[in-house]
């Protein structure tokens, strides 16, 4: 009678890079021939532990040097207090831990949370790294998702018909350093909300559905990361992260050229320690060419690979493309083209960046941006600041909205002439950048209107520094106007609820003679009258 092992089948499907368009992984699917063997792992942890390791051995036999993704029941994982079996599969089909995912799914009702959050320290200390799958359509408690603390969040494709949600799970992946993927995604639109929403990975007959032989292409729609997930200081590294070639820092160079010749789309090979430290860096186009000089191979053939390396380039998962782009400027001019690895908090690779995707992406994001800048002061238009609100909403920031105009703009540009009036409102639009601090974005929404998103606790020099300046245009005395409005976390639900709490303030600003600066907090009637008549009286709202 035959075994239940002769009726399964695995597949692959991959997991894309959004911004990147690569492959990034590939999740190994089990497909039984016969039987629901799935249920019946469901309830037998020694068996769902036997088809991991098998789909590691399958992975194996294909050749494949991609990271893996292989699936298990939380409850496998609480009952067995690791995987020996899906280890032992790791090490002889010769890949690191680092370079394995393991996707937990649900169920979780009534797994014992301890053993669980054991289980998954013994596999994270070995090196695997950990994914919560099944989120969104699963029964996994928000708060044991947070003591996990995944590297990857799988968000079922279903979700993304509620993008208040998404963007909430966004801003808990960021808190908890982890990537979110989408999984399920079968249309241009889904993949479109799923790049809207913050998501850095996804998955699904889109890309490419499950196949017996890994997938070298995927289907990618020509899709820019939404603004609204790119911080001031820059998209983050974590967007850009390919698969790396890892080899243990004893391999041979042998070794290393028979990995770079089989893969011809590998750029680089890092040798890392037994705690997964890059501690060498090995160039393609360098080390093949020491390789086929003149006795090269005979010279180097046996002998440890490092020999022709480099000390690593790194940066953490945490940094910005801009910082990747500082450690490349500062090192030397030859090895411009190297590989940047990508390190966790334990100093352990989680992939590489190649220069050419940081330089096309954010040239590309230059260019949208310049598009958004208005003509007249090179500041962003409204989507900028409306769009960076509703992100500080989404991470329960506290802001002040300040709306600043010049009172009697229109008998400015006709007493003093539309030339004078322009340079007035460059000159403003220089004194906000001038008095912004880091976190502080100005925009200037058309006309003599500005928008300045700040930290409450900056308010007072801004505003000092712009209403005390002895504004003129054409020789005529001019003054500001500025409104406030304080939005504490859950005050109001996005940016449209912000710029109505900010209107009243802006009748009443423009209600007083002289610079003035009227103060609200959203939900709070009344408001504070900062400059202008009447000033420091408390006013009705």
């Amino acid at each position: 009678m035959p075994s239940w092992t002769d009726t399964v089948r695995f597949a692959f499907q991959p997991v894309v890079n959004l911004t990147t368009g690569g492959v990034a992984a590939l999740e190994i699917l089990a497909r039984p021939e016969a039987g629901d063997i799935l249920a019946q792992a469901r309830r037998d942890p020694e068996l769902d532990g036997r088809l991991a390791a098998l789909a590691i051995q399958s992975a194996a036999r294909k050749g494949t040097t991609l990271p893996l993704h292989v699936n298990v029941f939380a409850g496998t994982l609480a009952d067995l207090g690791g995987l020996a079996a899906l280890r032992g599969a790791v090490r002889a089909a010769g890949r690191l831990p680092w370079e394995v995912t393991v996707d937990i799914g649900p169920p979780y009702t009534h797994v014992p949370q301890h053993a669980l959050l054991e289980a998954v320290a013994t596999m994270r200390g070995d090196g695997f790294r950990i994914c919560a799958d099944g989120v969104g359509d699963g029964d996994v408690p928000l708060r044991l998702l947070t003591d996990l603390a995944p590297e990857l969040v799988k968000l079922d494709v279903s979700l993304l018909a509620r993008p208040a949600a998404v963007r909430a799970m966004r801003t808990l992946c960021e808190q908890l350093g982890a990537l979110l993927s989408v999984e399920g995604v079968e249309t241009e639109l889904q993949c479109a909300a799923a790049v809207s929403a913050g998501a850095q990975l996804a998955q699904g007959d889109l890309f490419a559905p499950p196949a017996r032989l890994p997938a070298a292409d995927v289907y990618v729609p020509a899709l820019s990361p939404g603004v609204a997930q790119t911080p001031p200081s820059g998209p983050s590294v974590l967007q850009f992260v390919r698969p790396a070639a890892l080899l243990p820092a004893t391999a041979s160079a042998g070794r290393v050229r028979a990995l770079l010749t089989g893969s011809p789309d590998v750029s680089g090979v890092l040798l890392v320690d037994s705690a997964g430290i890059p501690v060498r860096s090995v160039h393609r186009s360098r080390f093949l060419l020491s390789m086929s000089g003149p006795y090269g191979h005979a010279l180097y053939a046996d002998r440890p690979a490092a020999k022709l390396g480099d000390p690593p380039r790194t940066v953490g998962v945490d940094a910005t493309a801009w910082e990747v782009l500082d450690v490349v400027a500062d090192g030397e001019r030859d090895r411009t083209s190297d590989d940047v690895a990508v390190v966790d908090r334990y100093g352990r690779c989680v992939g590489v960046v190649r220069l050419a995707d940081l330089v096309r992406a954010l040239s590309e994001s230059r260019v949208e941006e310049a598009a958004g800048l208005n003509p007249l002061t090179r500041l962003p238009g409204s989507d900028v600041i409306t769009t960076e609100v509703d992100r500080r909403i989404a991470h329960g920031r506290v802001f002040a909205l300040s709306w600043l105009d010049v009172d009697h703009f229109k008998q400015v540009n006709d007493g003093a002439g539309f030339a004078a009036g322009d340079e007035l409102i460059r000159a403003v639009g220089r004194a906000l950048q001038l008095a912004a601090s880091e976190a502080t974005r100005v925009g200037h929404i058309g006309g003599d209107d500005f928008l300045v998103l700040a930290d409450p606790d900056t308010l007072d020099p801004l505003a000092s520094s712009v209403l005390d300046a002895p504004w003129s245009a054409g020789g005529r005395p001019v003054t500001l106007s500025l409104a406030t409005i304080l939005c504490a976390p859950g005050s109001v639900s996005d940016h449209r609820q912000a710029a109505a709490c900010l209107a009243p303030l802006k009748q009443a600003a423009k209600s007083l003679s002289g610079a003035s600066w009227v103060l609200g907090c959203a939900g709070l009637p009344g408001h504070e009258v900062r400059r202008g008549s009447g000033a420091a009286q408390a006013q009705a709202g």
